[in-house]
This record gives structure tokens, sequence and C-alpha cells, in this order.
């Protein structure tokens, strides 16, 4: 925010909306006249004064970018941006203000006007109290503004939005901007007036000099407080620590005999300037100190990194200390203790159907190393076939062929990217899938029905009864035959169901009619196979 000077000038700035108010519609004095002259003097310091201080805050962000560029620079890149926007939008009121002197007075050079300031004015043939011009340069039509005032009030309005959007969100609700551009009521008009023409219209060039000097003070106030924000983010964030404690991170804590054991020690606040040491050893907690010998583990940015290769199974617990070097130079110590479980190396393959991988259908398997995750378990196999995963442990087992297949399976150390067997793989039988049966009236085998069940059968399927799997043997091809009236007759069938033919058989049956299926094939999992067929006698 703004110092003294600054505070007591914009309090003058607020009184004068009020006094300017009041007085446009009165015939000015030459004393108020002179005032609106000491008014624009006094917002150009201001203005100036805002624009060094703020200058102070974009060094201290430059500063701070060389220090941390990763933190500074979204913060950085706001505030320079509304940085640019605030130097550009001021030097068009500066503009404004600069034509608004030419058309008041043609004879003053660009170069003239650009510079001049109230005080200069009259001397240079503008009129103080002359209100024709500003009322047609910045309104232009009163019923239809169409002059400049308006293109001024959309830069306002957009420099307004830019600023609260770069407000965090925290800030917001105290977060107090000016440059309010909303339409107002005119009690002497008796009617709600444009933001344009409620500020100029009939305002002498002493007064709208003045008015159009504020708008770039409230720019730069607006600027200066949100850049005093966005410099106050770059730290927002940083953790205030009024604690140290130990800390041991392991990337397991459940291993195999033989490998290695890794753990991180560390404690949650340390100087960059110093690291600390850690010692592995009995602690008294006490006294804070290690009792016996000691390792000491090597430290890096803070980070110690412990290895130790056990040789024995069982829970392993290990203690010891971070010393740590406070501000004062006095040693502060940490206990830390942690464990870890080592076993013997072991995996388990566990069909879940049988002890048997059956050719050409797929046999689901559980494949699991202990401590291992699912995700670095490798299996393979040795033989005809293929092992998919399904995941979380899940696999499934395709074989096509031969007596015997072997299940092996490694680990993968996703650190090394590395892969360590587990030991001998586990041996599979592998069978064929048995042949079903024929079915047909629902006899399988030999058997019997009355003359009205044959008659309603549909058509001829594959049973297999009492099977791990629920596997489906199309039948693709059958024959029926029976003997009438001493001469033998048969129809064949493609596909399982009866035909025409059969069914014209079948109307000749009689009770001791003997029917015969044979010749019976299914689609198997192996390919076409040949299965038994039925014998049925009419009952």
């Amino acid at each position: 925010m703004s110092g003294g000077k600054e505070t007591g000038r914009q309090k003058m700035i607020g009184m004068m909306y009020l006094v300017l108010t009041a007085l446009l519609a009165m015939n000015i004095s030459k004393d108020v006249l002179l005032a609106f002259i000491t008014i624009e003097a006094n917002l150009g310091k201001t203005n100036e004064n805002f624009k060094g201080k703020n200058q102070v805050m974009y060094d201290k962000f430059e500063k701070m970018m060389s220090e941390n560029p990763t933190k500074t620079k979204p913060w950085r890149d706001k505030a320079f941006q509304i940085r640019d926007e605030a130097e550009n939008f001021c030097k068009y009121v500066d503009g404004l203000k600069s034509e608004l002197f030419m058309t008041a007075q043609k004879a003053l050079t660009k170069e003239k006007a650009d510079t001049l300031q109230l005080k200069h004015a009259q001397e240079n043939g503008v009129t103080l109290d002359d209100y024709d011009t500003p009322t047609n340069y910045l309104i232009g039509n009163v019923e239809k503004p169409n002059g400049k005032g308006v293109e001024l009030k959309e830069k306002i309005r957009a420099f307004r939005n830019l600023v609260l959007s770069m407000v965090p969100e925290k800030e917001k609700a105290g977060f107090k901007i000016g440059l309010i551009t909303d339409d107002l009521y005119d009690s002497h008009a008796q009617k709600t007036l444009p933001w344009e023409v409620f500020n100029f219209d009939h305002t002498t060039m002493a007064a709208s000099m003045a008015l159009l000097e504020t708008v770039k003070n409230e720019v730069r106030n607006a600027e200066s407080d949100l850049v005093g924000i966005l410099l106050r983010e770059i730290d927002a964030g940083d953790f205030k620590f009024d604690m140290i404690t130990a800390r041991v991170v392991a990337p397991t804590s459940y291993i195999v005999l033989g490998e290695e054991y890794t753990a991180d020690i560390f404690v949650a606040a340390y100087s960059t300037t110093k690291n600390p040491e850690i010692l592995v050893g009995k602690v008294d907690t006490t006294t804070k100190t290690i009792v016996g010998p000691s390792t000491p583990v090597p430290v890096e940015a803070g980070l110690g990194k412990y290895t130790v290769r056990p040789t024995a199974e069982g829970l392993q617990t290990w203690s010891g200390l971070v010393n740590v070097t406070a501000p004062d130079g006095t040693v502060k110590s940490y206990p830390f203790e942690s464990n870890y479980m080592v076993a013997k190396p072991s995996f388990a393959v566990s069909p879940t159907k049988m002890n048997v991988f059956y050719i050409g259908v797929p046999n689901p398997v559980d494949i699991s190393v202990a401590g291992a995750a699912p995700t670095n378990v490798v299996p393979s196999l040795v033989g005809s076939g293929r092992i998919d995963n399904k995941g979380q442990g899940h696999y499934e087992v395709t074989v096509t062929g031969g007596t015997e297949c072997t299940v092996n399976v490694a680990i993968k150390d996703p650190r090394t990217n590395t892969t360590k067997s587990m030991g001998a793989g586990q041996k599979f039988r592998i069978r064929k899938v048995p042949s079903p049966v024929a079915k047909f009236a629902g006899v399988t085998g030999d058997g019997s029905v009355t003359l009205g069940e044959m008659q309603a059968a549909g058509g001829c399927i594959a049973d297999l009864s009492d099977f791990v799997f629920d596997l489906k043997f199309p039948v693709t091809k059958w024959t029926m035959s029976m003997n009438i009236n001493g001469l033998f007759q048969e129809e064949t069938a493609r596909g399982a169901s009866i035909t025409p033919g059969m069914k014209a058989l079948l109307s000749k049956a009689k009770k001791g009619s003997k029917i015969l299926i044979e010749d019976v094939h299914v689609q198997a999992p192996d390919g076409d196979r040949k299965i038994v067929g039925c014998n049925i006698k009419i009952k």
C-alpha cells in the first residue's frame, strides 16, 4: 500500500468527486479553476510516486527470479503483465489529454500538448472554463455517446477485469479496487446517465483534465496493490516448520533372503548448508546416544541411504540417530527405529481348476511371490503353449500339445529393471479334454423311451458331465438308423438338429423298435472328434 503522503492525497482524491459533482452545474469561479490546477498537479506527483514504489517491487521480482526462477516465474509473469498494461493505459490517458488540449487550441503542436499541464494551459491559449470542447470530444452525442469517453470506459473495464482475474482467490474478499464505470443517477437531470455522460457532460477543461488524471491514479493504485499481493505469493506456499522428526522410508519391508534391504532416512526439516549425521546402531532413548558400535550412513542433500544384506530370516529390527547441527552450533539428536521381514526365496503356482493343463482351453492359474507385487511377477512356460496375464496375479495357460510342461517364475526389480529366478519351476501334466458322449431324447449309451418322447426329440447333443470346465462341443455330423419291416434304413444330419428325413423315419417307429445314433462328430478344442453314440429302444 502507499505511504503517508499517498494516503493523504488519496483522501483528497475521494473528496474531489464530491466537490466536482456539486460544482459542475454552477458557474465556476476563478478560485475553483485554480483548485483543479492544484488537484491535477498533486495527482501527477502521486502517480509518479506510485510508479517509483511499484518499480521497487518489480526490482524485487527480478532479484528473486535470479535466486529461484521456478518458484518466482509464474508470479513475476503476472506482475510484469500488469506493469505493461498499466503503463500502456496511462500513456493512453496522457494521449487523450494531449488531444483534448490540441482540440481546444488548434495552434498547439503535439510535442507541446504532450507535456502541457493545467498550470500552463492559459498562457498557451487554453481556456480552463471551456466545457464545450471536453463535452464534444469525450461524449459527442449526449443521447448516444460516441466520443473518446466511451472508449475510455471500455478500457477501464478491461483493465479492472484483468486485475481482478489475477487476484488469488483467498485475497479477493479483502481486495479493494476503484475504476468503477457503472451508470450513475443524476439528481439534477432526475435520471440515470452513462458513466461518461455523468462525468464529462458540461465539465470544464480544468475539471476534465483532473478527472483524467484521477483515472490514472486509480490505475496506478490498483497496479500497486496487485503487485504487492503477487510478490507475497512467491513465499506463500513455503512450509513453516516448528518440529524436526526423523523418518525412515523403505521401498519394501519384505525381502527374500539374499536380496538387499534399502531404506531412506531423513528428517522433516534440515539445513541446505550442512547435511545431518546419520548413525545406525542400538540407541539409548534416554540419553539419545548409540550404545556400542555404530555404522555411519552416507548422506546427500539431507537424505541418508542405508543398505544392508541380511544373513538370517525373520523380522529384522534396526535403529539409529540423526544428528542435526542447530543454528547456535549445538547438535540435536533424533532417534528412529524401523523393521523389515526377511523370507526364503519361494513362490506359489496354484491351478484354480485342477493339477493338469488341458489342450486347447484357457487353464486359469494364480501365480504369486511372497513380498513381491503382482506387477513384478514374471512367469514363463516351458513347453508348447503360452501364459496370458489377466491382472492381479491371475493368469491363463493355454497348451497346444505334449504330455508335460513347466511354469517358471521370476521377479522383476523395478529399481534396476532386472529379473531374478525364484528357483525350480512347477511341472504340470498335459491332457486332452475328455470326449463327451452323444445324447438323444435324453438317452446316453443304451436306454429306452416312449414313442412320444422319441418323436419329440429336437436333435443330437454332446454331453460331457462332471468336468471342471464348462465346455461346449457343437455336433457337426450324426447318423440315425432303424430296421423297418426287415429293411435297414438310415439318415445323416449336418449339424445338431434333426432332419425331415429323420422325422419321417421316426414316424414309422413302434413299440419294440430300436434306433441307433452313431457316427457322431463334434467340434472339440483340439479339432474334429468322433464320439460314442447311443442305442435307444421304444418301450
